[in-house]
């Protein structure tokens, strides 16, 4: 019990000289955005995610067998989307991925560009959004989280994918110590998949109860304090920028 409320303190508030600095409540807040943008997607965009793409080649055979509610168009922008943001997002930890902090910086800030063109759309737009709002919506949201996956990967902080549970989960429960496992990691799994539910459930409230815009502008505000904390903490070259 006392190594799983550590893992919880551990990625909220890093111990000064942890291995990772302040990566891991930086990649909470990108986890975060995961379900916000999400939330969007699916309830103002049909049945479509923007980060998880493991739903969407689960949607697009839905689709192709025509299933009611689901789109193929949708689906396979979203896929292509991602993979291009995913590029995009490689390029960059090529070019300064030397450097963590700066890598985060960068990758952040082209997010946040990206989420700032959304907002813009998801205000203008109307509800339900039209096939002009729709599309353009689903690539400037997928390139987005395909930088943010990339990222999250070449950064490495275990258990800190941002965008992926399904191996966290199965974490939780194999390497319990139920089961005779260490359980040492269980901490940091369940803030992940904590942050991810939290993140939906707000942008649920927002677009069914308040306006379809926020969830965007949430995720927006969270890119620009990643980018900024990332930008501020990785001066002096300290230990954790070192991959």
């Amino acid at each position: 019990m006392n190594s799983f409320f550590t893992g919880i303190r551990e990625t909220i508030v890093p111990g000064k000289g942890a291995r990772h600095g302040p990566l891991p409540p930086l990649l909470v807040g990108l986890t975060v955005v995961t379900g916000l943008v999400d939330a969007f997607s699916y309830l103002v965009l049909g049945h479509v995610f923007v980060a998880n793409m493991t739903g969407n080649v689960v949607f697009l055979g839905f689709a192709l067998v025509g299933a009611p509610g689901f789109s193929i168009g949708a689906s396979a922008v979203a896929l292509v989307s991602f993979w291009l943001g995913a590029l995009v997002g490689g390029k960059a930890g090529v070019r300064v991925g030397e450097h963590r902090g700066r890598h985060l910086t960068v990758a952040a800030s082209g997010q946040a560009a990206l989420l700032a063109v959304a907002v813009l759309l998801a205000a203008l737009s109307t509800q339900p959004v039209p096939g002009g709002f729709r599309y353009p919506l689903i690539i400037a949201l997928s390139v987005a989280m395909g930088i943010q996956n990339a990222t999250a990967r070449k950064l490495a902080v275990p258990d800190l994918t941002t965008t992926v549970l399904t191996l966290t989960i199965t974490g939780i429960a194999a390497d319990s110590t139920i089961v005779g496992g260490k359980g040492s990691s269980t901490g940091r799994r369940v803030i992940s998949v904590a942050s991810m539910l939290g993140g939906a459930l707000v942008g649920a409230v927002f677009v069914l109860h308040v306006a379809i815009v926020l969830p965007l502008v949430t995720a927006l505000v969270v890119l620009v304090a990643v980018a900024g904390s990332a930008h501020v903490l990785g001066r002096g070259d300290p230990a954790w920028v070192h991959p």
